[in-house]
């Protein structure tokens, strides 16, 4: 079954995009060399580690690619079955349509901003929307669901991106009595979380229209990224303590040492009195004290070598118990923000559910205002006909009255009948009268109600959107409280490449 041809042309405009190719790709094919692939995962890790394998042959270019994903992915058995290196060896689009979608999904959870993704075009942004949305709902069974959603449309029990494109285009109302998303409680935890950077821009709110942006500011993203950043910081954090382990080591081996040249500095010490009884030589005196002197100086500057690594490792072992206490609190905070992310996709679902049974029932009540007001008009309509015919009835027989008020008595007896009738024709022209005036009444009535209800439901979708705002003013500061802990972690490492740039060599 062919690759579906809209995805496949969103991930290779993805991969042109990120400029590591010297001509732009115009098929998928054209990625088997594999290269490609290893000069962005060197620009997502910005680093060069990959340079050296794009040397070698083409099996070993795809076991780099496929240890990298491993490594990085939730799942690393999964990974190992969904990327087959037989079909990247032969070249399969399916199969490079794979190491594209996942080097995607890497890409975007270390993307610093939704506004990186504004160069695309709205249609290729749905596309790739569609994707981080897939691998996110999905990333239990990749095995069984990405190359039927890689080759056709998703099916419709799939929770994919679509769903939330239909969103971001229906204008979100709430009702008044349900609008409480318990704000104080977020705006608590995120001023606690951000003290540091209280004064960063929200970034999110004001910009225009984007499907990656709206996915990426979903509370599903933003916890799965959180969870990442921390699995990373608790890597870093084992490391340093291996790295810890080993300086102790060292120290040890150092004191061994120290204790060992002790022992013969003291040995001879004990010779040189021995000699000195024995009344030596002066010359073989004087090169027994020469070397013992050399001795006595690489004793001391032994002792200040284990010194400084005595005291540097009291100050590795703070920042260990600092990182230690940081990552205690980033896995607390995670928590609490895990669960209001929670009570807050419920929040959204729940207004956006109001949303709908409100926006059915103001499209059923307009309806029938419409309905209504059309009712009115016409039957307006015929009363204003109807007075005219009667009008111009009454006109003729007033003029026929005119014209035979000199006849005789017999016919003015005759005309007393068209004048009943005249006079029952003015009866009914005021009945019909007073009937419009009634229904001029219930138009105007209807249309100024109709006019209330746009008012309304205009004031609601403007509160919706203010609220939706707010949330991402949110979700923006507990980003920049784990970027902050991010920035302390790489000072830490610094200092700690400082340090073995230093260290002496035993």
């Amino acid at each position: 079954m062919p690759l579906h041809g809209a995805r496949a042309a969103a991930l290779l405009t993805w991969v042109n995009s990120t400029k590591v190719c010297t001509d732009p790709l115009d098929d998928l094919s054209q990625l088997q060399d594999c290269s490609i692939f290893i000069r962005i995962i060197n620009k997502i890790h910005r680093s060069e580690e990959g340079e050296s394998v794009l040397e070698q042959p083409l099996p070993e270019r795809i076991s780099f690619i496929r240890g990298f994903l491993q490594k990085h992915c939730k799942h690393k058995s999964a990974t190992e079955n969904l990327v087959s290196a037989q079909k990247l060896l032969e070249g399969e689009e399916l199969a490079l349509a794979k190491v594209a979608v996942l080097l995607l999904y890497h890409t975007s959870m270390s993307c610093k901003s939704p506004r990186e993704w504004y160069e695309f075009d709205y249609k290729t942004q749905v596309e790739l929307a569609s994707i981080l949305k897939f691998v996110l709902d999905n990333e239990e069974s990749l095995n069984e669901n990405l190359e039927t959603f890689l080759q056709r449309k998703a099916p419709p029990s799939s929770s994919s991106a679509s769903s939330s494109s239909s969103e971001e285009h229906s204008p979100l109302l709430s009702l008044p009595h349900k609008r409480e998303v318990r704000f104080l409680e977020l705006q608590k935890i995120a001023s606690s979380s951000s003290s540091s950077s209280s004064g960063a821009n929200n970034t999110l709110s004001g910009s225009p229209s984007s499907p990656m942006g709206d996915v990426m500011q979903t509370p599903q993203f933003q916890l799965r990224r959180l969870k990442k950043q921390l699995a990373v910081e608790r890597e870093n954090r084992d490391e340093l303590e291996v790295e810890l382990a080993e300086n102790r080591k060292l120290i040890t081996e150092k004191e061994a040492q120290i204790t060992m040249m002790q022992q013969r500095i003291d040995r001879l010490a004990l010779l040189n009195e021995k000699q000195a009884a024995d009344q030596l030589e002066p010359k073989e005196m004087e090169e027994l004290r020469e070397k013992n002197e050399s001795l006595m100086v690489r004793l001391h500057e032994a002792l200040k070598q284990c010194q400084d690594l005595k005291t540097e490792k009291g100050q590795m072992d703070r920042k260990i118990n600092q990182l230690s206490e940081e990552n205690g609190d980033l896995s607390f905070k995670l928590r609490e923000i895990a669960s209001h992310l929670v009570q807050l996709q419920e929040a959204l679902n729940e207004l956006s559910e109001e949303h709908n049974a409100a926006l059915a029932q103001s499209q059923e009540k307009q309806g029938q205002l419409e309905s209504e007001l059309r009712a009115a008009l016409q039957e307006k309509k015929c009363s204003e006909e109807k007075i005219e015919i009667l009008q111009g009835k009454i006109s003729l027989l007033e003029d026929q009255l005119a014209k035979l008020g000199d006849c005789s008595a017999q016919e003015k007896g005759e005309v007393m009948g068209d004048i009943l009738k005249l006079e029952e024709l003015k009866q009914e022209v005021s009945s019909l009268a007073a009937k419009g005036a009634e229904l001029q009444a219930t138009v105007l009535r209807l249309e100024e109600e109709k006019q209330l209800r746009e008012a309304a439901l205009q004031s609601e979708r403007g509160r919706f959107e203010e609220e939706k705002q707010q949330l991402g003013g949110l979700v923006t500061s507990l980003q920049n409280s784990l970027s902050e802990s991010h920035r302390a972690r790489e000072r830490l490492e610094q200092d700690l490449r400082a340090r073995e740039a230093g260290e002496p060599q035993g």
